[in-house]
């Protein structure tokens, strides 16, 4: 880029953005904008970006703590499952979470009963916009008018990767508290 073009771009005002309503702010006025609920997520559940490039390549915290990494690209042929002796050693990351072996094929699985059929289907959408900026995806069941299952597995590979241990984390940095129901107590 020639310096007159960016002496130029970096001189242009900057935009000034108003205030809209928490819908519009994640969704834009038309529809969503996965940008903004990236950012948004980030700054209350610590979603990171997919683009962050270091010279050229995408990169990925390489920390313990699974709720700050990046969910990779399931694209690769030599994506292999893990075994259940690592699987056994992540799942204290993931609190809430269960180990299952369903058919030979290793999940995390986790329940919770909330308020109301609709407040279920709000549990959904947060729960979507997360997978949906980790480029992960589980399985979410909606069973009765008040009990959802989570179910997160590599389909890809076949069992479970380090992806699923990092979107069940995320999750668990959701606040779901106004959606849940209270327990009772005895």
């Amino acid at each position: 880029m020639n310096r007159s073009l960016q002496y130029l771009l970096f001189t242009l005002p900057k935009p000034q953005v108003q205030f809209l309503s928490l819908s519009q702010t994640l969704f834009g006025a038309r529809g969503r904008s996965s940008s903004r609920v990236t950012e948004v997520l980030h700054d209350r559940v610590g979603v990171s970006s997919n683009r962050n490039l270091v010279n050229g390549f995408r990169t990925f915290c390489t920390g313990t703590d699974l709720s700050i990494k990046k969910c990779v690209p399931c694209n690769s042929k030599d994506l292999r499952p893990m075994t259940e002796e690592i699987a056994n050693e992540l799942i204290p990351k993931v609190a809430g979470w269960n180990l299952v072996n369903e058919d030979g094929t290793l999940k995390l699985q986790r329940s919770w009963k909330v308020k109301s059929f609709t407040k279920g289907l709000e549990l959904f959408k947060l729960v979507g916009d997360v997978a949906e900026a980790e480029g992960h995806h589980p399985d979410l069941h909606l069973v009765g008018w008040n009990n959802v299952k989570i179910e997160i597995c590599t389909h890809a590979a076949g069992g479970l990767t380090e992806n699923d241990f990092i979107l069940a984390a995320k999750i668990n940095g959701l606040d779901l508290h106004p959606l849940l129901r209270k327990k009772a107590t005895s």
